[in-house]
């Protein structure tokens, strides 16, 4: 076989840049997974009750951009659909990501009417604050407030999702938790947002059905030996495990879903996701129905429970955001570099980063445009002088 380019992952970095090669560029593709699916942690399919379901965990796709969704609608139709979650706190499911509703059904009238005000007179009304920046509020009652939503909200689900104290974390992580001034009570407030229509996995497979592209699952990109040595390697997946762990192996946190069906109940949650940061050892339950509307009798839902990562046993899930594992990275992207124009690392593991699939996509084009179109135009200017 002859191929132009090795794509060592068959997720959203290594289906996008092997469509834009394979289209813009006409050149040969071959796409390498470890796994028995193409699609990444974005991968979808039918459980044996015949429920849609994403197997890696819910996988919600919202952007502001239009670049990015429109690129996407190439391969897909969409569903509309707008991401609702609650959280058990003192017993009571109520919205998150924390909202001035939240307020009303956590605290009695008078005293959220009187906060509600307080809140909008300092941060204004549709705006996003911290929970750490309403924790140094000057004003005693804001930060007695804060003070319980860090509490019931935010520590004890970082705790469980991360492993460890929020504060041995990245100050990134908390700024990822805002609370609302406002009554949306989507997660959400992206211009864009909704699921494909048939799915993830069926995205995928029009994303790469083209001539120039195959793929080949279930295999190890190692065990090609150098049969593709001479090909241009676009690379995925955990940048320690490229380089041996060389330097030692990156912190990642993993994940373990125990899914549950309910042939007798055509709905189990008033929302698709409920969080339970405080109560049991999972974080969230999710109910797939209710994110697909898949008309089906019964419905399963999945249990997430954190975890430790552990190289051959289970999946790396999210890199974890501390100093020390960023400089560790470091060493690992000093090799990379050294490897420039041969190997481009892209992506979540590649990178050491935390990207949401909008993000990743548009990380991809930004390779395919600034790196690779422009390592094509000066080999050609190359070949011209020569």
């Amino acid at each position: 076989m002859n191929i132009d380019w090795l794509i060592v992952g068959a997720g959203f970095s290594g289906c996008v840049l092997a469509e834009q090669i394979a289209t813009r560029l006409d050149e040969k593709v071959l796409i390498v997974e470890k796994r028995d699916h193409l699609g990444g942690n974005a991968y979808d399919c039918y459980d044996e009750n015949g429920v849609l379901v994403h197997l890696y965990g819910p996988h919600l796709f919202h952007t502001n951009s239009k670049k990015i969704w429109d690129y996407l609608s190439k391969f897909t139709e969409w569903k509309i659909y707008h991401h609702h979650a609650q959280s058990v706190i003192d017993g009571k499911s109520v919205p998150v990501p924390f909202n001035l509703n939240t307020l009303y059904r956590l605290f009695p009238q008078g005293y959220a009417s009187r906060m509600e005000e307080k809140l909008i007179e300092q941060f204004g009304f549709g705006n996003k604050v911290p929970i750490l920046k309403l924790l140094e509020d000057s004003d005693g009652d804001i930060q007695q407030l804060a003070e319980y939503i860090y509490k019931k909200v935010f520590y004890g689900y970082t705790t469980k999702q991360w492993g460890m104290d929020p504060k041995e974390l990245d100050a990134s992580v908390t700024g990822r938790v805002p609370i609302h001034i406002s009554r949306d009570d989507r997660y959400f407030q992206d211009k864009y947002q909704g699921i494909p229509m048939q799915g993830y996995t069926q995205m995928f497979r029009n994303m790469i059905n083209h001539p120039n592209i195959k793929l080949l699952l279930n295999t190890d990109y190692k065990e090609l030996g150098d049969y593709f040595k001479n090909s241009k390697k676009i690379y995925t997946g955990p940048i320690d495990a490229y380089f041996d762990y060389s330097f030692g192996e990156l912190p990642y946190r993993s994940l373990e879903f125990h899914s549950v069906h309910h042939p007798d109940q055509d709905t189990f949650q008033p929302t698709a996701q409920v969080n339970y940061p405080n109560d049991y050892d999972f974080t969230r339950i999710t109910e797939y129905k209710k994110i697909t509307s898949q008309k089906i009798k019964g419905t399963t839902t999945v249990f997430e429970y954190p975890c430790p990562y552990s190289p051959q046993k289970n999946d790396p899930y999210y890199p974890i955001p501390k100093k020390e594992n960023h400089e560790l990275f470091q060493k690992y992207q000093s090799e990379a570099q050294k490897l420039k124009g041969q190997v481009w690392f892209v992506g979540r593991l590649a990178e050491y980063k935390y990207y949401n699939m909008d993000q990743v996509v548009a990380r991809a084009h930004h390779v395919f445009e600034k790196e690779i179109v422009q390592y094509k135009q000066n080999g050609s200017s190359r070949k011209r002088l020569t």
